[in-house]
This record gives structure tokens, C-alpha cells and sequence, in this order.
């Protein structure tokens, strides 16, 4: 049981704040017309999570421990990524005026990757606490822990979506929609800044 409420309290500590790929899956509920039309993103940041985890648990925390360059190396690339897709966020932000287009399921999916594991702030975060967290626990524990962390990935992004569409679904002017396409982007650039000023760190 202790090993269960270790993994709830940490994976919703890291999985609370309002990030890129939050956003994304609440917008996506937001802009379609159905709950179950935002399922490939869900699906996508889902199995993403299942697999940074994976990953974490099985020993990829102690590659980036004993390897800090390839740290050094992410947050430089991440930083980059992550101004690239702010800018064509801002300037594909429909105006209150304008219905916004709904994403395909194929751009959804790839949309839902790319700040998935190309994120390196959520990777890092993945990767590194909870693979280090895991590392006090052994066998059928171990496996607890995994499987907990990556079930409230799971819950958490179906209810972001669920809640995406209840607010669309009220949002007739189309000024909730406008406004988080914005801070979205604006959410993007601070990561990306944050990233840098590590990166200048000694």
C-alpha cells in the first residue's frame, strides 16, 4: 500500500502543472466536436507516458546520471523545439471571431508525440524522478509503482479532455478557445526560456 500512495502522490505532483502537453489535451477537447474525436491525442500522450515510464523504471534515469551531457544536450534541442511550436501555435490561434479547426486524427497523434517525448522538461521529469524514485523498490513492488504512475497518466488525460469538451461545449463565442491557443504558446516560450537559463548554468 505504501509503495501504491508513493506513486499516486508523485505522478500527480509531476502531472498537475499546467504544461504543453496538458494544454494540448485539453484543447483538443475543447475544439472537437465530440469527446470521443480527442481520443488519438489522448491515446498518444497515454502510451507516450507508458513508455517514458517504462523506460524510467527499467534504468534510463541512471544513462542520464552517469552521462549529464546528454541532459545538457536535450534541454539545448527541447528549447528549440519548443519556440518552433509556439510560434506556429501563435500565429494558428483563430481569432474569437473564428471557428477553430478541429485536428485531424493523424495530426493529433503526431501533435501528441511531439510534446510527449520530444519535451524534454516532461522527459527529464519522467525519466529522472520517477525512474530515481523506483529505484528503492525491487520485484512486484517496482512493478506497483510503475503501474500506478502510468495509470494516472492515463486518468488524468481522459479527464482533461473531458473536461476540454464540457467547456466547449459552452464556449459559443469562441473566446475560451482563443485565449488558451494564446497561453498555450506562451506556456511554450516560458519552458523554453527556463531551459535556456539552465543550459547557462554552471
Amino acid at each position: 500500500m505504501e509503495v501504491i500512495i508513493h506513486a499516486l502522490v508523485l505522478a500527480f505532483g509531476l502531472i498537475l502543472p499546467l504544461g504543453v502537453q496538458n494544454v494540448f489535451i485539453f484543447n483538443q477537447g475543447l475544439s472537437q466536436r465530440k469527446f470521443l474525436h480527442a481520443m488519438p491525442a489522448v491515446i498518444t500522450a497515454g502510451v507516450s507516458d507508458t513508455l517514458l515510464i517504462g523506460a524510467a523504471v527499467g534504468g534510463m534515469s541512471l544513462i542520464l546520471i552517469q552521462w549529464p551531457m546528454i541532459t545538457t544536450g536535450l534541454y539545448g534541442v527541447g528549447s528549440l523545439f519548443l519556440l518552433y511550436m509556439a510560434w506556429g501555435l501563435w500565429k494558428s490561434s483563430a481569432t474569437p471571431d473564428e471557428a477553430p479547426i478541429a485536428m485531424s486524427a493523424g495530426r493529433q497523434i503526431a501533435y501528441a508525440a511531439s510534446v510527449s517525448l520530444l519535451n524534454p522538461h516532461a522527459l527529464l521529469d519522467t525519466v529522472a524522478v520517477i525512474g530515481t524514485s523506483s529505484l528503492q523498490y525491487e520485484g512486484v513492488a517496482r512493478f506497483y509503482f510503475a503501474i500506478t504512475t502510468t495509470a494516472v497518466s492515463w486518468v488524468w488525460f481522459l479527464g482533461l479532455a473531458g473536461a476540454g469538451r464540457l467547456v466547449g461545449s459552452r464556449d459559443h463565442t469562441g473566446r475560451v478557445r482563443y485565449v488558451l491557443g494564446r497561453v498555450s504558446a506562451l506556456i511554450m516560450v516560458g519552458l523554453a526560456l527556463w531551459m535556456l537559463l539552465k543550459l547557462l548554468q554552471p
